[in-house]
């Protein structure tokens, strides 16, 4: 039985949640493997709409072991909020396990996002302000907490206090309050003893899990282009949601791995800043907007629209060692007599078809398009690739071809049925 990636192959909001949701209903682990709260996965059952920011979208599925990795920063004021969010709708959280070394976001993190985009100035990332950068510093700075560190109430203490003493500093320059490190150690320290029956060693479960031959599914947050080495740096997220992320984010090794799996949308979309060369910032970038929903699931910022950019999917399908792509959302282009596609970038008046060496060339890259011809039916009930209209069908061949990677699905409709399986993807 396979163990099978799934992550965003562009900036996001693909539909991860769906694609994880469905994946994780045959599978026996879902992790967690990367991000925090400052990306969220929506998933559609029965018409009930469910919004997880920090739980696993396996959490969902009945029968199935929800984990968050190590690679995980956990604000536990919101993780418990979710849990209780579930819990009252009637979802069964007993199952989620969360690893001993994933690294908890204190309060001052948050009031360390704030002060870094009000130094930043004109020059702001668009940071989500939960803490989720200043906690990955941290980590890599061998000053963060971890949930382990729960335990520990006088190395605990010891661990704030060094951490938040700097931190002071730059919120008291900046116009910001300061925090007291005993109230911030009490406030984790409260939460030890409802979190220990969760910890774990995950590497240890999820190798354990494939010895048995047990199927585990890694999810990932953000997506490829927001990878903090891959993506458009430096408007990136601060950990890795490339298929390197989730072997370090878990604890597995490369040879564990059977599938890659990329999400991507049948257009293009990113919130905050950076460059973005299919962008429309016009009333068609608007009415796409509104037609396919974009608005954040954790912070409702609008998301900035375009077509679909086919050098950056190819770009993920060769830094993730893409297997299939899960296309979603292709019922919002129903409508368009003709549909851009861009199959390569011009700068500087030269063509080219790979992602560019350098941001800078990046920014200036003007999108070569392609025009697919489009298609007037509804196609939100198909469920067979052949029920698709021809040219619905030619726009798929032509963005496989493109990407250099199977379309192994395509979504039609919010919903967890309202899906086309062209292959099989766990036991083909």
């Amino acid at each position: 039985m396979p163990a099978v990636i799934v992550l965003g192959a562009q900036w996001g909001d693909e539909g991860k949640g769906k694609a994880t949701d469905q994946i994780g209903q045959q599978t026996d682990l879902v992790v967690k493997f990367n991000g925090g709260n400052n990306a969220g996965h929506t998933v559609v059952i029965d018409g009930e709409t469910y919004a997880l920011h920090l739980l696993p979208a396996g959490i969902l599925s009945e029968g199935v072991t929800p984990i968050i990795g190590n690679g995980v920063v956990v604000d536990i004021d919101v993780l418990f909020a979710e849990l209780e969010d579930m819990t009252a709708r009637g979802v069964d959280c007993s199952r989620l396990m969360i690893s001993s070394n994933a690294h908890v976001i204190p309060s001052y993190n948050k009031l360390m996002d704030a002060a870094n985009e009000k130094a930043r100035g004109k020059n702001q990332i668009g940071t989500t302000g939960r803490g989720i950068g200043p906690t990955y510093a941290d980590k890599m700075n061998r000053i963060g907490i971890r949930v382990q560190d729960l335990f520990d109430p006088e190395g605990l203490r010891a661990k704030v206090e060094a951490a938040l003493a700097p931190k002071n500093k730059v919120f008291s320059s900046v116009g910001l309050d300061v925090l007291d490190a005993g109230a911030v150690a009490d406030e984790l320290l409260a939460h030890a003893e409802r979190i220990r029956p969760m910890m774990c060693d995950v590497s240890l479960e999820v190798n354990t899990a494939l010895d048995r031959g047990q199927t585990v599914l890694f999810e990932g947050g953000q997506a490829t282009m927001l990878d903090i080495d891959h993506g458009t740096y430096p408007f990136v997220t601060s950990s890795n949601p490339t298929a390197g992320g989730a072997l370090t984010g878990a604890g597995v090794g490369p040879t564990r791995i059977d599938r890659v799996v990329g999400v991507a949308k049948a257009y293009t979309t990113r919130v905050g800043e950076g460059p973005f060369p299919t962008e429309l910032d016009d009333e068609v970038g608007e009415a796409l907007r509104i037609k396919g929903g974009e608005f954040g699931v954790t912070t409702g910022r609008p998301r900035r629209t375009g077509w679909f950019d086919a050098v950056i999917v190819r770009y993920a399908t060769r830094v993730n060692g893409l297997t299939d792509i899960c296309l979603t959302k292709l019922d919002v282009l129903s409508g368009y007599e003709t549909i851009p596609v861009c199959v390569a970038y011009e700068i500087d008046g030269a063509r080219t078809e790979e992602m560019p060496l350098d941001q800078a060339g990046f920014a200036r890259a003007v999108p070569v398009y392609e025009e697919m011809p489009g298609w007037d039916e509804d196609i939100s009930g198909c469920r067979a690739f052949e029920d698709l209209p021809a040219n619905a069908q030619a726009y798929i061949a032509r963005l496989e071809e493109l990407s250099r990677c199977r379309i192994q699905s395509i979504g039609v409709g919010p919903g967890r049925e309202a899906t086309i399986i062209r292959y099989p993807l766990l036991g083909d």
